[in-house]
């Protein structure tokens, strides 16, 4: 166990643990701490307290002094010089044609070093942005990049809710949010609806998920069985913030159907004796069929095998096509005639087409009647 205090260096930022030594100064007091990037001036948020060496980072800073007035001078102004090295970088950026968004501007304490923070798209070459900077303010430059949720947290904002965002405000850390919380939170799941300022899923999401969690494990998910007072229905819809729900029952013998409304503490899950839910008749089995003419048994019967494949499949299926060797083997099945007229076929050669010329004259026109007027051999 470790006597420590809190202290944060911006608004909403994280809480950072240090030790108070002999000052113990109080909540809202400013004090001088030494940090790892060298002196900083901070605000007292906790009292000293005891916490576990499990929660503190090794070493433990300790408390250089309580701020005196020249400090708070110092602070201020280091503000003032952080909105012209704002206004600086900017028209720096703008020269460099730099595809990058400039968020804000942090002077340390010792004025030993300035950080500038920035988003962009990917990775940007300012290199030749550091050495102008370098050149004008004469002190070490440092240039990070950041995301939109650390940029909407510096920027800040009003929600949708009409007040401050939570980063903004009073969140330290970011927490993981999903959109399986907006699902078993029962939101619309418009990205419109439930994203912040920054694009992502709101961080209000995280306030009730627990609750949510364990008030839906009391009950079976929606569409299975559940046990009422009036019977064993099917849930169809969960209130986890008034802990109530609406399931169908069959009720009368006429086979009706009614939603009735239960508290969580009067229904239950169904064990193993209790018997399934009536269910209504799903929208596929209440479909209308198209209108068929019905077929006697005994015609059925007498029908040849044809005629009830031809009933059964409208359109014919086309008739496959055939290799060289299954024409082959379905020739050889068929029979040796079969055969000798197919190689009878295949032998005899093409007619070859006799092209007519127009207009010639002499030789080549008498060779032509003449060939068109000679026998032909006849074929035994």
């Amino acid at each position: 166990m470790a006597t420590v205090i809190g202290v944060r260096f911006k608004k909403a930022g994280k809480v950072y643990y240090f030790d108070p030594c002999d000052f113990w100064p109080k909540p809202g007091q400013n004090v001088i701490v030494e940090t790892a990037r060298g002196i900083e001036f901070g605000e007292v948020v906790t009292s000293p307290r005891s916490v576990n060496d499990q929660q503190i980072v090794a070493p433990l800073k300790k408390v250089v002094r309580i701020a005196t007035e020249e400090d708070e001078q110092r602070a201020e102004q280091n503000a003032r010089r952080e909105e012209e090295a704002f206004r600086v970088c900017q028209e720096k950026i703008a020269k460099h044609k730099l595809d990058m968004k400039l968020v804000s501007v942090e002077f340390t304490f010792d004025n030993s070093k300035i950080i500038f923070y920035f988003t962009a798209n990917g990775r940007v070459d300012f290199r030749e942005l550091v050495k102008d900077l370098a050149s004008v303010f004469h002190i070490r430059i440092e240039l990070r990049q950041i995301g939109v949720r650390d940029e909407a947290k510096m920027l800040g904002g009003l929600g949708s809710c009409g007040r401050p965002i939570c980063c903004g405000a009073f969140l330290g850390d970011f927490q993981p949010v999903s959109i399986k919380m907006a699902k078993e939170q029962n939101l619309s799941l418009n990205p419109s609806k439930i994203s912040g300022l920054c694009g992502r899923l709101m961080c209000c999401l995280k306030y009730e998920q627990d609750t949510y969690e364990q008030t839906l494990k009391r009950v079976p998910r929606v569409g299975k069985d559940i046990v009422t007072p009036d019977g064993v229905g099917v849930l169809t819809e969960i209130n986890a913030i008034k802990e109530r729900v609406r399931v169908r029952l069959c009720v009368g013998d006429d086979g009706e159907f009614e939603v009735r409304e239960y508290a969580m503490d009067d229904v239950r899950k169904p064990g193993a004796g209790d018997e399934p839910a009536v269910r209504q008749q799903s929208k596929q089995d209440r479909r209308p069929q198209g209108k068929r003419t019905p077929i006697p048994a005994e015609s059925a019967e007498e029908e040849p095998e044809e005629e009830q494949s031809k009933r059964r499949y409208r359109r014919p299926k086309a008739p496959k096509n055939l290799s060289t060797e299954q024409f082959l083997e379905k020739i050889r099945e068929n029979g040796a005639d079969d055969m000798e007229a197919a190689e009878g076929a295949a032998q005899e050669p093409p007619r070859e087409h006799r092209r007519r010329r127009r207009g010639g004259r002499g030789r080549h026109r008498g060779e032509g009647a003449k060939a068109e007027g000679e026998p032909r051999e006849s074929e035994d």
